[in-house]
């Protein structure tokens, strides 16, 4: 009878260590086996709240970068080597692009970066791409370009702000219509830091600009700037009381989530982190001596949600007073890149893991549906 116990106890702690070594394996790994997406689901249709806490609903992607949604929820994507992408209503990746863009210089983190949809979409077809480009030798720069979407291809290209600097890294590269109907750039120092300072100067900056790259009418300096002493920028968006928000890279991790005014000097590269000095404005955040690398950047349900690069991590925190900084999915996915409302409110992200700093899966890079209050 001793014998038989013994036996029946040793069973029950292998079948024990067996299923604790299951479920924490599963835990650490990425999570490539996710639910496909189903058609997408307007705003207000009240099954949206059983929609899965997270859905791949596209892989096998290179390095998407900028994320845009047509009105009719279909949803177009670059990828930084040049192509424009998309899926179909009903949730299908088409296997050929929308366009290759062939003057696309990708090097570093240049090439094919941000996506715009015009407010007016509907009456003009027009989308805005922002990419780097080849000017003359050696010399690299980044231009504002516009299409029009005819019979599922981009056509007509017309460039409406150009000689943009740039380089290697520092790009900057989101472009989105603010509640002002003006078209908004985020543009990095190019690695030059002293042009962030200079006013005159495209790098270093956020721009802002009518739908034909002419400056806005109340801008501060009488051109296309609106914001300056950025870094890098590669995020932003604007919270339920108007406000703009945007990400930037730090130097050695100091990595910012800033409040960002009309005119004023965000002091790269004179301070950093939570350095001050008079005329210059300090973040809301700081990541201090951590990383984000932080990249695209959304509103929803009163917080602010932004993708880490090197901090693999969908980032939130509250617009309110004293809020703290959440982490979601740290490590589950790699680097989150692209952080964008649907129509559905439903957070849509991209990863980036095979932008040459990533370790990619076979199925790398995708898109993913993220529910937002399933968080």
């Amino acid at each position: 009878m001793g014998r038989r116990i013994f036996i029946l106890i040793l069973l029950a702690a292998i079948l024990l260590f067996v299923s604790i070594a299951f479920l924490f394996g599963n835990a650490v790994q990425r999570k490539d086996s996710l639910p496909k997406i189903e058609p997408t689901i307007k705003t207000g249709d009240k099954s949206r709240i059983e929609i899965p806490r997270v859905s791949i609903i596209a892989s096998d992607l290179e390095i998407p970068w900028g994320l845009a949604f047509l009105p009719d929820g279909s949803i177009l994507f670059t990828e930084r080597p040049g192509q424009v992408r998309m899926i179909d209503i009903k949730g299908n990746f088409l296997p050929s692009p929308v366009a290759n863009i062939l003057e696309v210089k990708h090097i570093g983190e240049g090439g094919l970066l941000g996506i715009a949809i015009h407010p007016s979409f509907k009456n003009n077809k027009h989308i805005y791409l922002y990419y780097t480009y080849s000017s003359t030798g050696n010399n690299t720069l980044n231009r504002v370009a516009r299409f029009n979407f005819e019979n599922g291809t981009l056509v007509h290209e017309q460039v409406i702000v150009d000689a943009i600097p740039g380089a290697i890294n520092h790009n900057g590269g989101r472009i989105k219509f603010g509640p002002d109907n003006f078209l908004y750039i985020t543009t990095g120092d190019a690695q030059n830091p002293s042009l962030a300072q200079d006013v005159n100067s495209l790098a270093g900056k956020i721009l802002r600009v009518t739908d034909e790259g002419k400056p806005a009418s109340d801008n501060p300096f009488d051109n296309l700037v609106y914001s300056y002493g950025h870094r890098n920028p590669q995020g932003f968006t604007w919270d339920n009381n108007g406000r703009l928000w945007a990400t930037e890279h730090g130097p050695q991790a100091r990595d910012e989530l800033n409040l960002i005014e009309k005119g004023a000097n965000y002091g790269w590269p004179v301070i950093t982190g939570n350095e001050e000095r008079e005329g210059m404005k300090k973040p809301v955040f700081q990541s201090g001596d951590s990383t984000w690398a932080p990249a695209g950047l959304a509103f929803v349900n009163d917080s602010l949600f932004f993708g880490g690069l090197r901090g693999q991590a969908l980032y939130e925190t509250k617009t309110t007073n004293n809020p703290s900084i959440k982490e979601h999915f740290k490590g589950e996915f790699g680097r989150i890149r692209e952080v964008i409302v649907g129509l559905d409110n439903m957070l849509y992200i991209t990863t980036s893991n095979r932008d040459g700093r990533g370790t990619p899966n076979a199925n790398d890079d995708k898109v993913i549906r993220v529910n937002p209050s399933k968080l």
